[in-house]
């Protein structure tokens, strides 16, 4: 994994122009890397933080892939069969380190990205410590969630309870014995909700804006993730009109329980960027009452949080699960390759248009499952990369 061109905190040094920068020593990231160093080019990844995989570092201790180990390891290595059929967390991290040591990856950590230039028939990146990294080929792989988002609450600022994204929740010892509000109810947000009910917590509630599309992680024994693979070419329509019998089949109907069945179609929603949230628990605990559905968050007073139903709550915590931002605007908003959401307009082997050598992974939250999405565009980038190199 060392560089001899790389200093030994990580930045590199004065060295031969690389046949590409990956931004981003995330799983996408490294897959790029190692697809491309399996064709035989030498790339080199920049990563601001100060180790590798540093956003699956910081989840939740009781995360766990939602995908099964054989469908999601990345280009050149498989996932050890000791993790088990659903990787924690600690063991996603693991697999990253010895991905970069058995790829021989040149990682520098430590280093920031503020900006990808055109220059000439290549790119130049300004980094943090004045340097400027230039390359023909740049693959920008700083991941789905990049930036915490709280939305801008009226009264938040005045909260006198704690307020906190669900990207600084650890576990839920420092919430045992009080009264938790969850707001958000994806994947994250209903593990986290379950995770406190577990942990003590003396009351759980769950904000919901729009029902969820939920789903068993398996049924019977087969992943919702082989039929998310088996439907993802098939028309949208045809997805959407029979995700209704599968649901009705495997999860029951908690409306009497506060959570109604989504009106919108399941493939649908997953287009727009939502993703079905995977049954870890929150099923049995909705059914409990150890977890309460409640209206979205409207607006905070003091100790008070108004709901878009009129009710006013007063929990001594609020854990907001509402997602991040891409962050990519700053990066390369000025290059016209975003769309009016703030995602590259392409991802995997094709270019945007004007920006030959640019490519992107990591964008996309794929009903099929990202690691799996992203080794198949680090496949594709590579082949890409290796035609032109």
């Amino acid at each position: 994994m060392a560089d001899p061109n790389t200093a030994a905190h990580g930045a590199p040094t004065a060295a031969a122009t690389p046949d590409a920068l990956v931004v981003g020593a995330g799983p996408g990231g490294l897959a790029a890397a190692a697809a491309m160093r399996e064709r035989g080019l030498r790339p080199l990844v920049l990563e601001r933080a100060e180790q590798l995989g540093a956003s699956w570092r910081g989840h939740y201790d009781r995360l766990h892939l939602h995908t099964t180990r054989r469908l999601s390891a990345l280009p050149g290595l498989s996932i050890p069969r000791a993790y088990g059929r659903w990787v924690a967390r600690d063991d996603v991290v693991r697999y990253l380190e010895r991905y970069a040591e058995y790829h021989d990856l040149d990682v520098a950590t430590g280093i920031e990205v503020t900006r990808i230039e055109r220059a000439g028939a290549g790119w130049e990146l300004p980094a943090t410590g004045g340097r400027v990294l230039s390359s023909p080929v740049v693959v920008v792989a700083t991941g789905h969630n990049h930036t915490p988002y709280i939305p801008d609450w009226n009264g938040r600022n005045t909260f006198s309870g704690d307020l906190l994204h669900a990207s600084d929740y650890r576990n839920p010892a420092p919430y045992a014995g009080r009264d938790v509000l969850v707001v958000g109810v994806g994947n994250t947000g209903a593990e986290i909700a379950v995770d406190l009910v577990e942990g003590g917590a003396s009351r759980v509630r769950l904000a919901v804006r729009t029902p969820p599309h939920i789903m068993r992680r398996s049924t019977a024994g087969w992943p919702a993730q082989a039929s998310g693979i088996l439907v993802r070419r098939l028309p949208v329509r045809a997805v959407d009109r029979l995700a209704p019998y599968i649901e009705r089949f495997s999860v029951p109907d908690l409306s009497e329980f506060g959570l109604a069945r989504p009106e919108s179609g399941l493939y649908s929603r997953v287009l727009d960027g939502a993703i079905p949230v995977q049954d870890v628990g929150i099923v049995d605990a909705i059914r409990s009452g150890t977890v309460e559905p409640v209206a979205a968050v409207e607006s905070f007073e003091d100790d008070t949080v108004r709901l878009s139903d009129g009710t006013r709550i007063s929990p001594e915590v609020v854990i907001a699960a509402t997602g991040y931002r891409r962050g990519l605007e700053k990066l390369v908003g000025h290059l016209d390759v975003l769309d009016g959401r703030g995602r590259p307009v392409v991802h995997g082997a094709a270019n945007p248009p004007g920006a030959p050598g640019l490519y992107f992974t990591g964008f996309t939250n794929p009903i099929s499952g990202m690691f799996r999405e992203m080794a198949i565009d680090a496949r594709r980038i590579a082949r890409s990369v290796s035609r032109t190199a």
